[in-house]
């Protein structure tokens, strides 16, 4: 079989202004074209669906993710064509691939075998340039902060309480902790700073929260940068520098129309990390595919005990937004690394392991049926090593739990790979559906973050030194007590330690740090060795990665 980037590279790609009008109606005078086969959707096309009804939402979420690869976008994609094959108009929803993880872990992030967005090497590189203006906003304000103190300091900034970090889209450990304005009293004044990645920005968060440009503005002007010296706080609108963060962003905020490569309509846009930062695409790319499709197929970060719930209780609430299903998905080999295989071994058949490793994804069933109210079913993503005995033994387990577990091949077969997990979407979009939050808007910060370690995580408690937990208890003083928690752990479990495989419990999730994301109107809880400057591996997926001769990419993957 050809790998990734071959099948995306040789595949027929329309125009993107006849698939647009043809498939969902868009006029060309709606469109910003980015070459042949990407474009934007112009905001006030947009605003003029406002009184379409919605199509329905299916939230596409995961176990808690492993080396071995679970496939969460590449069911996305496979998912929505299947949809379509069947005769749905359906769209898929996706967040944009980060620099990070193409250049890092995961050499591509745009679906994989024949369940792919494309143009593939485009989506997993600069794509329309959203994430360049994210940083160049984001930056822009931290030069304003210290060009501010330079020339006098008017706002009385106390530089030892300077907040905001600038960011980079490449993972880059030395850039986590460094001392800036060396050099003299003309670069100003020395003091630590440190770099976040572009993904974990509250830009970022902003960007994909926002409902308009208005609201894009209103929420950057919001942004805490600093503290006066009395512990007053300094916003960006403070600075007056909200205005020209937006002009930086006001050609990004259109969502990026492309296609999968069986030529339906695909919409990314936006990419906050799910293990950093909320994980899930823009509320605008969202609402305009509810719009245009009768099914939106969206996905949420790693698994469901982050991404979904971040989707759940922050993008969720701040939208408005219900979803009518969800679908979990799960491989073999996946389950059993939760069992204790280890990688080089997942290849050989290990029933027993398979068995043990299904604690993961009990939990997470539990979770998104039983906990967030949502009609679930699991897909087990089809691979070539998986044993029939496996694949029983997975049927018959989870049939225990009353969930429907079906087995797509979408990744080697397309859509045709995966017909049935659609039409058993389609069937669980109409069961009865009691979608809620994790928790109430009143409920205190800490006991908000508590709930979701106690009921989602499977801890006993939570911890913070004091400090930390008098930083808590003055957002919530300070009037930020209703704003949800967006969780900053590891992805690899359901603890902060990222070797506690399965279902740990009785576990305690510590708290190191609390970040107010003013903006986005989130407290960000940083629990464990998690870091929001992510570093490269010891072979970087950047290594493969190369140009030929006639100038096309290889090495994706």
């Amino acid at each position: 079989m050809k790998n990734n980037i071959e099948i995306a590279q040789a595949a027929t790609l329309r125009p993107i202004s006849a698939l647009a009008a043809d498939r969902l109606g868009i006029p060309e005078e709606a469109l910003e074209p980015y070459g042949r086969h990407k474009a934007k959707l112009s905001l006030s096309y947009i605003q003029s669906l406002a009184d379409r009804p919605d199509g329905k939402l299916v939230l596409v979420t995961a176990i808690s993710p492993t080396p071995a690869g679970e496939g969460k976008t590449t069911t996305t994609v496979g998912l929505g064509d299947a949809l379509n094959r069947i005769g749905k108009r359906a769209i898929v929803c996706l967040r944009e691939p980060a620099l990070g993880p193409v250049f890092g872990m995961k050499g591509g992030a745009a679906g994989g075998g024949y369940a792919q967005v494309v143009p593939m090497e485009d989506i997993n590189l600069h794509f329309t340039g959203d994430f360049a203006a994210i940083a160049l906003a984001n930056n822009l304000l931290a030069a304003m902060i210290d060009n501010h103190i330079h020339h006098g300091n008017e706002l009385g900034f106390d530089v030892r309480r300077i907040t905001w970090r600038r960011v980079v889209d490449v993972n880059d450990r030395a850039l986590r902790q460094i001392t800036a304005s060396l050099g003299g009293t003309a670069n100003g004044f020395p003091r630590e700073d440190g770099f976040d990645i572009v993904v974990a920005s509250e830009v970022m968060a902003i960007f994909c929260l926002a409902t308009s440009l208005a609201d894009l503005k209103e929420r950057l002007g919001k942004i805490v940068v600093g503290y006066t010296r009395d512990q007053k706080p300094i916003l960006a609108r403070d600075l007056k520098a909200h205005g020209a963060m937006t002009v930086l962003l006001k050609d990004a905020l259109a969502p990026n129309l492309v296609q999968t490569l069986e030529n339906n309509p695909a919409i990314i846009h936006g990419g906050p990390f799910a293990n950093i930062a909320h994980g899930c695409n823009s509320v605008i790319a969202t609402r305009a595919a509810l719009k245009l499709g009768d099914y939106v197929v969206t996905e949420a970060g790693f698994g469901a005990d982050l991404g979904a719930e971040k989707f759940v209780d922050i993008k969720c609430r701040k939208a408005g937004l219900k979803p009518a299903a969800a679908v979990i998905v799960a491989t073999v080999r996946a389950l059993k690394y939760h069992g204790g295989v280890e990688v080089p071994d997942l290849r050989v058949e290990n029933v027993a392991a398979l068995q043990k490793g299904m604690a993961n994804l009990e939990r997470h069933i539990a979770n998104v049926r039983d906990r967030m109210g949502l009609p679930c079913l699991v897909s087990i993503n089809h691979r070539a090593e998986d044993t029939p005995a496996e694949i029983q033994a997975l049927h018959e387990r989870a049939s225990h739990l009353g969930v429907k577990v079906v087995t797509a091949r979408h990744f080697a077969e397309g859509s045709a790979g995966a017909t049935h997990l659609a039409e058993e979407v389609v069937r669980l979009t109409e069961q009865p559906n009691y979608f809620s939050m994790m928790y109430e808007d009143s409920l205190p910060l800490w006991q908000k973050m508590k709930k979701v370690a106690t009921e989602l995580y499977g801890a006993s408690d939570i911890t913070a030194d004091a400090k930390v937990r008098a930083s808590i208890r003055t957002l919530q003083e300070n009037g930020y007590g209703h704003y949800p928690v967006c969780v900053a752990k590891t992805q690899y479990s359901f603890s902060t330690d990222p070797k506690l495989r399965g279902a740990p419990s009785g576990h305690v999730v510590n708290v190191r740090e609390v970040r107010l994301a003013a903006g986005a109107e989130f407290i960000v809880m940083i629990c464990g060795d998690i870091m929001t400057m992510p570093g490269l591996p010891a072979m970087p997926a950047a290594c493969n990665i190369d140009i030929d001769d006639a100038g096309r990419v290889v090495g994706m993957f």
